[in-house]
C-alpha cells in the first residue's frame, strides 16, 4: 500500500528546493543570539516563540512596511562574516533535517556590508557556512547539496559586482545570479553590462518576476535578462483563461517549459492571492506548466518544504505522482552538473518515491 500522502510521508520524501532566501530562514533563537552578539536592540520580542510569532504575524499583516521590517531585522543581526557563517550552516543542516536532498539558496550580498564586510568576505562567509552545514548533515546520516544564488538588488547599482562575484565562485559553490527587490520600475534589463558578463561567462540565472508584476515582467525577464527559470512567475496565470485558453506569453513559457519557482504560502502573504485555495498553482501543474513548490522565505511564512508540499498537494489534490513530477522537475531545473543531476535522480528521487508508492 502506498504511504498517506500527509506531512510524515512528506517529511521522508527526498525534496528539491530552488527557491529559499538565506535572510528569510533564519531560527528565531539564533536571531535573538546573534542580536546580543551585535549589540542590536531592536528587536520586537524577547524570547524564541515570542519572536518567531511575530515575524509570522507581521508577514501575514497584509502590510507591505511590516512585512519589510521583517528582514531588516534578520539582515541586522547578518552583519558579521561569523553570524553570515552560522546562518548558512544552520540552513544546511534544516533543509537536510526536513528531507531536502538539494536546495539552492539565495541572498544579495550587498545587504550584509552596512557593517562592513566586504562583499567578497560575505560571499565566502556563505560559502563557508554551507559546506559546514552540509558536511555535518552528511554525518547525522541526512546529506545535502546546497548550491548558493548570488542576488542583485534591483533598485540598485551594483549589478556587475555580483555578476562578477557569480562568476568567480562559481567553483566554489555558487551556482548562478538572481534579481531580487522591486519588480515594478525597476526593469531586469537595467545594466545591460551585468546581463552581457553572465552571458560571456556561461552564468546560469533566474530572475525575480511574475510575484507583484504581471506577464510584462516575465516578457522582460526571459527576453531582458535572459532568465533560465523565472523567481515565483505565477502571474502568467492572468493569461489563462476560460477552457484554459492561453494568452501568448502562457503559451511560450509552457512551450519552452520555463521552470516556475512557485512559493504559494508566500504569494498569499504578500497579498497575490486571497489564500491557497485561490492560488494557481493546481491549474497551472494541471495545464503542464513546468511547476516547482518552494518556501520562500521559511521564518517569516512559518513554513517548511515539507508543509509547502503537503499543504498545497491537499489543497489541490495532488497524488504521489504529482509530488515525484515537481521534485524531479525542480532537480531538471536546478543549476548542477550533469553527473550530480543523474546520481541524484537515480540513486535518490525515484528510490524514494518509488518506496512510498510501494
Amino acid at each position: 500500500m502506498p504511504a498517506p500522502l500527509d506531512a510524515d510521508a512528506i517529511r521522508r520524501a527526498p525534496k528539491v528546493l530552488l527557491h529559499d532566501h538565506l535572510d528569510g530562514g533564519l531560527r528565531p533563537q539564533t536571531v535573538l543570539e546573534l542580536a546580543d552578539e551585535a549589540g542590536y536592540r531592536d528587536l520586537p520580542a524577547g524570547d524564541a516563540e515570542a519572536l518567531g510569532r511575530w515575524f509570522r504575524q507581521a508577514a501575514d499583516s497584509g502590510s507591505l512596511v511590516r512585512y519589510l521590517e521583517t528582514f531588516r531585522h534578520t539582515v541586522a543581526v547578518m552583519q558579521r562574516p561569523g553570524a553570515v557563517a552560522r546562518v548558512a550552516a544552520e540552513c544546511a543542516l534544516d533543509l537536510a533535517a526536513d528531507g531536502v536532498v538539494y536546495a539552492e539558496v539565495r541572498m544579495a550580498p550587498e545587504l550584509l556590508t552596512a557593517g562592513g564586510t566586504p562583499i567578497e568576505e560575505a560571499v565566502e562567509a556563505i560559502l563557508d557556512g554551507f559546506a559546514k552545514g552540509s558536511a555535518e548533515a552528511a554525518a547525522q546520516g541526512t546529506p545535502i547539496t546546497v548550491g548558493t544564488l548570488l542576488c542583485a538588488m534591483r533598485q540598485e547599482d551594483r549589478w556587475d559586482e555580483v555578476a562578477g562575484l557569480v562568476v568567480r565562485h562559481r567553483d566554489a559553490g555558487v551556482v548562478g545570479f538572481d534579481l531580487a527587490g522591486p519588480e515594478i520600475g525597476f526593469p531586469p534589463d537595467r545594466h545591460p553590462s551585468a546581463i552581457a558578463l553572465l552571458d560571456r561567462a556561461g552564468a546560469h540565472r533566474t530572475v525575480h518576476a511574475g510575484e507583484a508584476a504581471g506577464v510584462e515582467s516575465i516578457v522582460a525577464a526571459l527576453d531582458g535578462a535572459r532568465a533560465e527559470r523565472l523567481g515565483h512567475g505565477v502571474r502568467i496565470a492572468d493569461e489563462v483563461g476560460e477552457g484554459d485558453t492561453l494568452g501568448p506569453v502562457a503559451r511560450r513559457v509552457l512551450d519552452e517549459q520555463v521552470p516556475l519557482e512557485v512559493a504559494p504560502s508566500s504569494n498569499v502573504q504578500t497579498g497575490a492571492y486571497p489564500s491557497l485555495a485561490a492560488h494557481p498553482v493546481g491549474l497551472l501543474h494541471r495545464l503542464g506548466f513546468a511547476v516547482t513548490v518552494n518556501t520562500d522565505n521559511r521564518l517569516m511564512s512559518g513554513v517548511s518544504a515539507t508543509s509547502e508540499l503537503a499543504d498545497v498537494a491537499a489543497t489541490a489534490g495532488w497524488g504521489w505522482d504529482d509530488v515525484a513530477t515537481v521534485t524531479e522537475r525542480a532537480l531538471a531545473a536546478a543549476f548542477v552538473d550533469a553527473g550530480e543531476r543523474s546520481r541524484l535522480l537515480t540513486d535518490v528521487l525515484r528510490p524514494g518515491y518509488a518506496a512510498l508508492r510501494a
